[in-house]
């Protein structure tokens, strides 16, 4: 698992695997999620984070590599 904050627009992504983005659905305004071929969730993507986490830290690099 991976997340990365960017913010020069405000975006935190979060990535569970490196498989390629098949489709992206918008599951409420500003929260994204993206799935793989197979229609599995492999990330979700938060527009304007800082406004939408409470107690959010922009200094979030988080790589968490599975067993």
């Amino acid at each position: 698992m991976k997340a990365k904050y960017d913010a020069e627009v405000d975006v935190l992504t979060i990535t569970w695997h490196d498989t390629p983005v098949e489709e992206s659905e918008a599951i409420s305004p500003g929260v994204i999620l993206d799935y793989d071929q197979a229609g599995n969730v492999i990330g979700i993507e938060i527009l304007n984070a800082s406004r939408k986490i409470e107690n959010f830290s922009p200094n979030v690099q988080v790589a968490i590599s599975s067993r």
